[in-house]
């Protein structure tokens, strides 16, 4: 059968409003899978994927392992940071003789924007982009999206505003294009220097002042500093970032309403956000993380080519 969100997930730029509805749909029955005694279900039994990581990462592969082994998946971990296979051609001969062990799916990060979408047309199996250089970050800005939804039920009209270092940030552009076709309002406020020249043809609002943006949000994504991708003079220093720029209690206490925070992880807390505020009552980041392995494994479960209809799924036992 073929799959509703086609042979691969490289981004949410492409997919339409209808996909990445069906996405969150489908996560949400998964949810409960994460919450039994045995969290397992046979779905993806005898299915073979390998987690082709060329980059560091801690949150995402191993949100990406427990989506695979609850759906009774066959999985691969190969760490190739640190490593020789730097090269696209390399990164093709890798993925070819991955494939010619008959793997079903490939789950690959890398630090070159375009890669995920480099291999996905050199191979059969289905890619699935787990962040690619600064390029996009899409299970991500979907867990993002389900998290919003959760709490709203309807992201329409709803204005979230992406804060902190969006120039290096994969995560901010796929939520930019994910918010804004299911309807949210879409703000960025950072230092000029943090921020992509061309930002505002993305069709978001720009703020210069952390203020400004807390006044006008209904939730705020705070962005981890990226600081082993910066040369220095993006920022005076943390001390400063922090004091101009980072989401404090007392700047969220002058609000006009109460605001969600998110924060995609890891935090640099006491820089873009204070710990009282990533641990307090309007944080929602944990509920990203719960929300991360439901996602992912609705995307492995689309793309394996089965039906939307997840009752079967929802309900089976191994």
């Amino acid at each position: 059968m073929t799959s509703p969100l086609g042979k691969d997930l490289l981004g949410l730029e492409r997919l339409t409003s209808e996909q990445i509805s069906l996405i969150l749909d489908t996560a949400e029955p998964l949810r409960e899978i994460s919450e039994r005694a045995i969290k397992k279900v046979p779905t993806l039994r005898g299915a073979t994927v390998v987690n082709l990581f060329f980059e560091a990462s801690t949150r995402t592969r191993i949100s990406f392992e427990f989506a695979e082994k609850r759906m009774s998946a066959d999985t691969v971990n190969v760490a190739a940071a640190g490593s020789s296979i730097s090269k696209g051609e390399t990164l093709v001969d890798t993925a070819r003789n991955l494939e010619a062990m008959k793997i079903d799916m490939v789950v690959i990060r890398h630090g070159s924007s375009g890669a995920a979408h480099f291999l996905a047309e050199r191979i059969q199996s289905n890619v699935i982009n787990a962040g690619d250089g600064t390029h996009e970050h899409p299970t991500q800005g979907l867990l993002d999206l389900l998290t919003l939804r959760q709490r709203w039920g309807s992201l329409q009209g709803r204005r979230v505003c992406i804060c902190g270092d969006v120039l290096h940030s994969r995560v901010a552009r796929s939520n930019i294009w994910g918010l804004k076709k299911l309807g949210a309002e879409v703000a960025v406020c950072g230092p000029r220097s943090l921020l992509p020249n061309a930002v505002g043809e993305m069709g978001v609002t720009v703020f210069d002042r952390i203020e400004q943006a807390i006044e006008w949000a209904d939730a705020l994504n705070v962005l981890r500093l990226q600081l082993e991708r910066m040369e220095s003079g993006y920022i005076p220093s943390l001390r400063e970032y922090n004091r101009v720029f980072g989401v404090t209690r007392e700047r969220l206490e002058r609000a006009p309403k109460d605001i969600l925070i998110m924060h995609p992880g890891p935090m640099n807390r006491g820089v873009e956000i204070d710990s009282d505020v990533a641990d307090g009552p309007h944080s929602v980041i944990l509920d990203q993380v719960t929300n991360g392995v439901a996602v992912r494994m609705a995307v492995l479960y689309l793309l394996a080519g089965n039906s939307p209809k997840l009752a079967d799924a929802a309900k089976g036992t191994v």
